[in-house]
């Protein structure tokens, strides 16, 4: 049974989303509906899977989604090796390149372990 491809994330439907959620980011206004938040967590988060292919960290943004992304072995059961977990505001923050890496781990806004769960080197996602 081989690997379905996700389908592609078209850009200016993630930038859309993720745009739609930049006020609440910014502390502008109050946090979006849930289906707004929501679409802005799972594309961006869909588009890091395509700019790093591969299943040897996952990353965890409950409720939301998780995606396993980053070339390496290849996990297949039980918790991943490398996981990285954060909530919707500080993956999104980090998606946008509105939060540095080192500054999310330095505050405990993000956990990871293994020796593959660090993403600063994809991030952001998302550019504007």
């Amino acid at each position: 049974m081989g690997d379905v491809p996700a389908k592609a994330v078209d850009p200016a439907e993630m930038r859309a989303a993720v745009q739609a959620v930049l006020p609440w980011l910014r502390g502008e206004a109050d946090q979006p509906e849930r289906p707004v938040l929501a679409s802005a967590v799972r594309l961006s988060l869909r588009a890091l899977e395509q700019i790093a292919p591969g299943r040897s960290v996952e990353v965890r943004v409950p409720p939301f989604a998780a995606v396993q992304c980053v070339e390496g072995p290849r996990h297949t059961r039980g918790t991943p090796p490398n996981v990285i977990e954060t909530d919707p505001r500080t993956w999104l923050e980090l998606a946008t390149g509105a939060l540095a890496w080192d500054e999310a781990l330095d505050g405990a806004r993000v956990t990871a372990s293994g020796t593959r769960a660090d993403l600063s080197h994809l991030l952001p996602v998302v550019k504007f």
